[in-house]
Formats: C-alpha cells, sequence, structure tokens
C-alpha cells in the first residue's frame, strides 16, 4: 500500500470514529476507485498511480458539478463540491504557471527536443517531474506551442 493510500485508510478511520458519515462516504468513494484500479490491473498502486488516480478524480466531479448546478439539483452541486475538495486535501500543492513553464523549458532542453517528433519523450519525462502537481492537459498544449513555435 502506497504512503498515499495509508494516509487516506487513517482519514477514513478518522471519519468514521468522528461519525462524518459525508467525509466517510466520499473517503469511500475514493478507496473503491482505487480497488478498482488494483483489480482491473492487478497489481498493487504506488503513490504515482495513486496520485493518477486521484487527479482524475475531481475533473470527472467538475462535469457532474457542471450539470447539477444547470438542472437546480444544488444538494448534489454542493456534495460534488464537497468531493473535489476533499480529494484535493490529499494531493501535492500544484505548480505555479511559473514554475510548470520553467519545468517545461528544462526538461524540452534535456531531452534536446527540437521537433513535434520529439513531443511523446518530453511529455514522458515531463509526466514524471511534475509528479501529479499540474495538468497534464494544459502542460501538453504548452509543450505543443513550444515545438511548433
Amino acid at each position: 500500500m502506497s504512503d498515499l493510500q495509508t494516509q487516506i485508510s487513517e482519514a477514513t478511520k478518522v471519519a468514521m470514529k468522528a461519525r462524518d458519515k459525508k467525509r466517510v462516504a466520499a473517503l469511500r468513494l475514493v478507496h473503491a476507485e482505487f480497488k478498482r484500479v488494483e483489480v482491473d490491473e492487478r497489481r498493487d498502486l504506488d503513490d504515482e498511480d495513486v496520485l493518477s488516480i486521484l487527479n482524475r478524480m475531481p475533473k470527472q466531479r467538475s462535469d457532474s458539478l457542471t450539470q447539477f448546478r444547470d438542472a437546480g439539483r444544488v444538494d448534489l452541486a454542493d456534495q460534488e463540491r464537497f468531493e473535489i475538495d476533499l480529494i484535493r486535501g490529499f494531493m501535492p500543492e500544484p505548480l505555479s504557471e511559473e514554475e510548470l513553464d520553467a519545468l517545461i523549458a528544462q526538461t524540452i532542453a534535456a531531452q534536446g527536443a527540437e521537433s513535434m517528433k520529439d513531443m511523446g519523450k518530453v511529455m514522458g519525462a515531463l509526466k514524471s517531474a511534475v509528479g501529479g502537481r499540474a495538468d497534464m492537459g494544459a502542460a501538453s498544449g504548452k509543450v505543443k506551442a513550444l515545438l511548433t513555435g
């Protein structure tokens, strides 16, 4: 079990002892997603896998949050907002735009990338360097702009 999984398990125990049903339910959703990936891929998760899952979960909930707000379901929108905030609480501090830009420039230079042919190589190295602290979709757009321009 990864350190991050252990931390989330401990938070679940604390929430259960405090009888915080809303928090317990949200943390159980996180555990269920971990278990689903472990079973599907037949392997234990490391911290990088856990961060990848945690990065994906708020994005999914953001889509639901928008739909619930548009439909006037404030109660469900509030639940989604709570889950997003809870999940983000376990994630590392995100990189600032300046830090991300500097890391992208450094990675491109380190990989010797000169064109779009090198995009995969740069993104692979960048993903490891970022460590779940930035949206890789946004980073991909920035890398693409630098490699084409």
